[in-house]
């Protein structure tokens, strides 16, 4: 099998396009700091932050003058915009963004990347936002540095400090060092590879089984969970987001839960909700534990990636994504019978991995496997 993805791409640039959420409400940014700033809506702090139908309406038809083209202009803008100081939440350290211009939403992310942000290197990225009926929009990237006038100087081991024409902001990156699954959620043939914090606002642990030689992503209770859950009709034992549509299935040897389902047209589109395979630990990876592991699962890869994951321009890396894009709850039926006919079996945990659903890049969306298509990339993460 091969099972390299290009996950992050820009042919003409060389550099990484990551991605943003293409189904998020279109008015999240923009409404939250209108509401913020208004008086007549100031709320108690207790209280949920009101969107409303008639402020969307009104920042689409709002005139604005950027000139969208210019990706300097564009990162003048943004950056423009950001207040001293901003916590980038995601672990492989984007930090997105998004706003309404000519009746459409724009999205981005500025990204210090763990491969050269100590080498002055900002990425940044926007394009038109994209949907399951409008997926290959124009992208802009640009590699920052000095020669832009865009300094990035590192203050602290997770924490950078931006600066371009008088302004500085303070990157502060999500330190997880201390996050660690509990001792019973692992067993005796399972390493731990490192935490994640997804942009959807779930938390994860990645573990390698090297008897079974696959990856899982254990949901992160440690801290409180961000989401609401409901069962599948079929078994109580699968156990699904009402906000994420993320698909978990309640272990039954171990206290945990393993990710196994992400919703199909999450994936598709590209969103905060296509699961965490682009969010890895890059902030607490140890050595060469996730490079060991990948050579493991995939000796085609040994010697062509970095500790990271890889290859040594960047363009492509290597995608751990083992569970299965859903249509329909009905279609997570098969993991239940998978693991209740095996429960006791060696290989029990092969039911909450799908097979061979990556593939080299580039791949054109209709060769999707298994629900799956790779990253058209054209497409930022």
């Amino acid at each position: 099998m091969n099972f390299f993805v290009a996950r992050m791409s820009e042919a003409k640039s060389g550099g990484f396009v990551p991605h943003i959420a293409a189904l998020m409400r279109a008015t999240t940014l923009t409404i939250l700091a209108a509401v913020a700033a208004s008086p007549a809506l100031a709320q108690d702090a207790s209280q949920p932050p009101l969107e409303t139908n008639q402020a969307y309406i009104e920042l689409l038809a709002r005139p604005v003058a950027l000139n969208v083209d210019d990706p300097m202009a564009v990162f003048g803008f943004v950056f423009g915009s950001l207040p001293e100081r901003v916590t980038v939440y995601p672990t492989e350290n984007y930090y997105y963004f998004g706003f309404l211009q000519g009746g459409i939403r724009y999205a981005g992310n500025l990204r210090l990347d763990a491969r050269t942000r100590d080498d002055g290197k900002l990425n940044f990225a926007y394009y038109e936002d994209t949907s399951q009926w409008y997926d290959s929009p124009p992208t802009h990237y640009v590699l920052l540095d000095a020669t832009q006038g865009v300094t990035v100087e590192k203050i602290a081991p997770l924490a950078y400090r931006v600066s371009y024409r008088g302004k500085q902001v303070v990157f502060a990156l999500n330190d997880l060092t201390q996050a660690k699954p509990p001792a019973d959620a692992l067993s005796p043939d399972e390493t731990f590879i490192g935490p994640i914090f997804d942009e959807s606002g779930v938390r994860f642990f990645l573990v390698y089984n090297s008897k079974l030689r696959l990856f899982h992503y254990l949901l992160d209770e440690t801290v409180k969970v961000a989401e609401q859950f409901f069962t599948a009709p079929s078994s109580a034992r699968i156990l699904i987001g009402k906000r994420t549509g993320f698909a978990f299935y309640a272990d039954d040897r171990l206290r945990r839960k393993i990710l196994v389902g992400v919703f199909d047209g999450n994936w598709r589109a590209n969103n905060y909700f296509d699961g965490p395979f682009d969010q890895l630990p890059d902030n607490s990876l140890q050595g060469d534990v996730l490079r060991d592991a990948i050579n493991a699962v995939d000796p085609s890869t040994k010697g062509r990636i970095d500790r990271f994951g890889s290859v040594p321009d960047g363009s492509l890396r290597y995608m751990i994504a083992p569970y299965v894009g859903y249509r329909t709850v009905d279609d997570l039926d098969p993991v239940a019978r998978c693991a209740a006919a095996r429960v006791k079996a060696a290989d029990y945990y092969r039911c909450f991995v799908v097979p061979d659903q990556t593939t080299m890049f580039p791949a054109p969306r209709t060769r999707k496997k298994r629900g799956y298509a790779p990253e058209n990339p054209a497409i930022p993460r």
